[in-house]
């Protein structure tokens, strides 16, 4: 999968590591970039093709798909996190975070795979893929269905020659972890890592050494990753 000459729709294109996304692959020679959004109006990219889009709604993914019928590269990035634990949050929250986090790439997949052909996807997940802490029991339960469910399309759609990559990161320098005090990683150095592992043909992407920390603590006792890095 070569970037240049590629068609590529980024949902949540309209701020963050979605908007980067686009930039770069602009710069990169994509023929078309489809910046889809819940609300459009606020793409502020030149060169792009603003797009409509809810996730969370088939009937807008349905539309999206029929306008965008020309993609060979889907970068599933759009996201949500509500801080909503799993014991104490509200039910209605949680399901927002699965139907955002899980469903809405899944039925993304579901709309644009049968078109891609030798083309590939992107889907953005997390270093909470691999891990919890209080306070993110929602996100990190629905990027661990989104990494499996990456998994498992991946074998789906083999046949077809269609690249499946996950991307992993940490906290990105971004909105969305606008109160977090630790380290972040650029949105840039972000993207080019995945772009890079897109035309590298990977079926994984490891943005940032804390995702590393996490993935290679899975092969040991959970007790002492948690003991360290978590309680």
């Amino acid at each position: 999968m070569q970037i240049s000459g590629a068609i590529a729709l980024v949902t949540g294109a309209n701020r963050g590591i979605g908007r980067e996304f686009t930039v770069q692959l602009l710069e990169r020679g994509a023929t078309k970039v489809y910046a889809a959004a819940r609300r459009p109006e606020t793409i502020d990219l030149p060169g792009v093709i603003p797009l409509k889009l809810d996730i969370t709604d088939p009937a807008s993914i349905a539309a999206a798909a029929l306008v965008a019928s020309d993609v060979t590269l889907l970068i599933n990035n759009a996201g949500v996190s509500t801080g909503a634990n799993l014991l104490a949050g509200d039910l209605d929250t949680i399901r927002q975070e699965i139907d955002t986090n899980f469903w809405g790439p899944l039925n993304m997949i579901r709309a644009f795979a049968p078109r891609l052909g030798g083309g590939a996807i992107l889907n953005v997940l997390s270093a909470l893929s691999w891990f919890n802490y209080d306070g993110a029991g929602a996100y990190g339960a629905a990027k661990a269905a989104a990494w499996n469910l990456t998994n498992g399309v991946r074998l789906e759609l083999v046949a077809q020659k269609t690249l499946v990559t996950g991307l992993h990161l940490g906290a990105a320098d971004t909105d969305m972890m606008a109160d977090y005090d630790g380290p972040k990683i650029a949105p840039a150095a972000v993207v080019k890592a995945a772009l890079d592992g897109i035309e590298a043909n990977q079926f994984e992407v490891v943005a940032d050494d804390w995702s590393a920390h996490v993935k290679a603590s899975l092969a040991a006792d959970p007790s002492l990753f948690y003991t360290q890095a978590v309680l």
